[in-house]
């Protein structure tokens, strides 16, 4: 399962993290965010040890999102060495996802 933050938590879980992040903006209401959600969760535990997976509710949490510019849901940011190094905006289908985080923990 994906480990849920919030504004407060994200420096400590994201950018001093030792592996790289991958982070999910996501709300309740929409529905592309709730269809991805199962997928996000695999990839958390296929890729366990190796990339650690944080989802971020917008709703419950505003500066992160304003800070990042997220204007659009879902937002995947990944992150590496506490670099922000990759973009998807927009449900994705599992593989490329797959792909993005193979070619980033390299």
């Amino acid at each position: 399962m994906a480990l849920e933050i919030n504004d407060q938590t994200f420096k400590n879980e994201v950018i001093d993290s030792n592996e790289p992040v991958l982070v999910d903006f996501w709300a309740e209401w929409c529905g592309p965010c709730r269809s991805l959600s199962p997928v996000i969760d695999e990839l958390s535990e296929e890729f366990k040890g190796k990339l650690k997976v944080v989802k971020v509710d917008i709703d419950a949490n505003q500066n992160t999102p304003v800070e990042y510019g997220i204007r659009n849901i879902p937002t995947l940011l990944f992150f590496k060495d506490g670099q922000l190094v990759d973009k998807v905006v927009g449900a994705q289908p599992k593989e490329a996802l797959v792909e993005k985080i193979q070619s980033i923990i390299k």
